[in-house]
């Protein structure tokens, strides 16, 4: 099964680059002294017109730009790559833009020229609303600067959203609980919260590794996880994704399309994508290294480094994957689609069975999916219905 090449798809643009590396972020992303944006810019337009004439006649129904850091880029910048866009290919009515932004003064000062250029929402990483825990998360702004951010995107735009990092080490309930209540107080139809996470290449990871970091109790770090679900909930922005809450109809687009399992081109360096090509899903990467890919845009037209087509099987478990992470589930109808077979046949019938009898799946308004208790083991659970 593939997804209907008449579907929207979606366009994931990537700038690399930020002013420096935060010592838990494991993202592809960049620090240098100077870019020739000019140079940037028209590379990056050149790969949007090769994935272009790959996906005639498509309807873009999401763009997100992310990094690095995207509100480094010129407003001109994101400007022309949205012209470029709508050139190329049809626009949803709704379509959904979005610009990842750091709230610092400079690039808060530029949000209304992002906003005239046809940005039409704006993802702030606050990450804290505590000056102890950003320098810790190794920030560049305080939580004064993020907050006036936030109340600038208020002003701008109709959505926004921001992001905020919790499960630091040594952090109680009770800190966790008055910075959800002072976002709460900012906050629009939309909040990504993120349990922070030591990944390996990253310093946090190194210093775990050498003694010198302890990461919180996996207890109380379950115990933040369920206040925070129930928090957000009782104000009216439940989970419709572990890490994304948001008012009824606000959700993100983007992460919908993504979590659905739809169509997506990646742009810029590092970038991935699922494309369906001549009915046939592939797998799209782009070059990591940023001067590498420029090089081979220059050359050639596009920074790719695999296109991969996708048999059934991973099809399917890519889907299962992403669609166990939204509160909505997965299509039952869709699964049985992929093999043209029952349920019971798409998986091991004991093993679902035995994830449904202790609730950590269940059946409900034609879809599969996991109860919150199935969330907290989310890795867990799907291991064990896959394998």
């Amino acid at each position: 099964m593939a997804t209907d090449a008449t579907d929207g798809f979606a366009l994931y643009i990537h700038w690399p680059f930020c002013l420096s590396k935060c010592p838990y972020c494991d993202f592809n992303s960049h620090v240098r002294e100077t870019i020739d944006e000019a140079r940037w810019r028209v590379a990056l337009l050149r790969e949007l017109d090769s994935v272009a004439a790959l996906t005639p006649g498509r309807t873009v129904a999401s763009i997100f730009f992310g990094g690095g850091t995207p509100s480094l880029m010129a407003p001109a910048t994101v400007a022309a790559l949205l012209d470029r866009v709508a050139g190329h290919w049809g626009l949803a009515p709704d379509v959904e833009i979005t610009l990842e932004a750091n709230p610092t003064s400079v690039e808060t000062a530029r949000l209304a020229e992002i906003r005239a250029g046809g940005v039409n929402r704006v993802s702030l990483g606050v990450q804290a609303l505590d000056d102890t825990a950003l320098q810790f998360l190794g920030r560049g702004h305080s939580a004064a600067e993020a907050l006036n951010a936030v109340r600038t995107a208020a002003s701008l735009f109709d959505r926004y959203s921001f992001d905020l990092i919790y499960g630091r080490p040594e952090q109680t309930v009770a800190d966790w609980a008055g910075e959800l209540h002072e976002a709460l107080c900012h906050i629009g139809d939309h909040l990504s919260v993120y349990q922070l996470t030591l990944e390996p290449g990253t310093p946090f990871h190194t210093l775990w590794r050498r003694g010198k970091l302890d990461p919180l109790d996996e207890d109380v770090a379950a115990t933040l996880f369920e206040a925070t679900q129930d928090k957000l909930e009782a104000a009216g922005l439940p989970a419709y994704e572990i890490s994304n809450h948001a008012a009824p109809g606000a959700a993100s687009h983007h992460n919908l399309n993504y979590w659905r399992y739809g169509d997506y081109a990646g742009i810029g360096p590092g970038a991935h994508g699922r494309l369906t090509l001549d009915g046939a899903k592939v797998a799209t990467q782009r070059i990591r290294n940023p001067e590498a890919w420029l090089g081979q845009v220059e050359a050639r037209g596009d920074g790719g480094e695999a296109t991969e087509p996708l048999d059934v099987d991973t099809q399917f478990s890519e889907m299962m994957l992403m669609g166990l992470r939204l509160a909505e589930g997965v299509p039952i109808a869709r699964i049985c689609n992929f093999h043209g077979r029952g349920l019971d046949d798409a998986f091991d019938p004991i093993r679902l069975e035995f994830l449904i009898r202790n609730e950590f799946l269940e059946q409900t308004g034609g879809s599969l999916r996991t109860t919150a208790a199935g969330r907290t083991r989310l890795d867990a659970v799907i291991a064990h219905l896959l394998n």
